[in-house]
């Protein structure tokens, strides 16, 4: 396991450090977001997925979200944007708001563009679409720091970036269901959807 302490002035070199690793087959990469560390991988490397589910002892039957660059982009992966994803994602990503949106094929997708300028670098030199989830056991409490992630996880990530402690807005995003005519909020987080209700 590789750690390293992320920096403003070493986004872009640390960026290019983690895509490589997850260019690799099965790489898991521990992170830092706007709202709490999480752990990542390709959304097309199927082990790094399982290993991930590993990690957090999380019932493989349950979806993990995407994060993505440009949320219009998703159209490429057969989900369906219009109507209510699209006009959610257009006033709100980035940020922290996941938005599940329906796919051609049935199923459902939930996606965000987070807004730090680490992650928003290695979406672009990833070049794809990341699995993402929260880094913490299934059930336990979200980790606002990498040490806590790290005494959660049933095993190591592949790299760990230290960004040191979360605060303020230190809470999961907003989940919101969009599959339908009218939004569902599954999980309230920092953004406020009372005006959609």
């Amino acid at each position: 396991m590789k750690r390293v302490r992320l920096s403003t002035e070493k986004i872009d070199q640390i960026a290019a450090e983690a895509a490589a690793v997850l260019q690799q087959p099965g790489k898991v990469v521990l992170v830092p977001t706007e709202t709490v560390y999480g752990l990542i991988a390709r959304a097309d490397d199927r082990a790094a997925i399982e290993r991930i589910f590993e990690l957090k002892h999380r019932n493989a039957s349950k979806r993990l979200g995407w994060f993505i660059d440009d949320w219009r982009k998703l159209t490429e992966y057969g989900v369906i944007l219009s109507g209510l994803p699209e006009q959610l994602a257009a006033e709100y990503c980035p940020g922290a708001l996941t938005i599940i949106a329906p796919c051609r094929d049935g199923s459902t997708l939930g996606f965000r563009v987070p807004d730090t300028p680490f992650l928003s670098k290695l979406l672009a030199l990833v070049g794809t679409a990341l699995v993402q989830t929260s880094a913490n056991a299934s059930g336990m409490p979200d980790a606002l720091d990498c040490d806590e992630a790290l005494r959660q996880l049933n095993g190591e990530a592949d790299m760990v970036i230290d960004g040191g402690g979360i605060f303020g807005k230190a809470i999961g995003s907003t989940v919101v269901d969009a599959t339908g005519e009218r939004i569902k909020i599954l999980r309230q987080g920092p953004v406020d959807l009372q005006k959609w209700l």
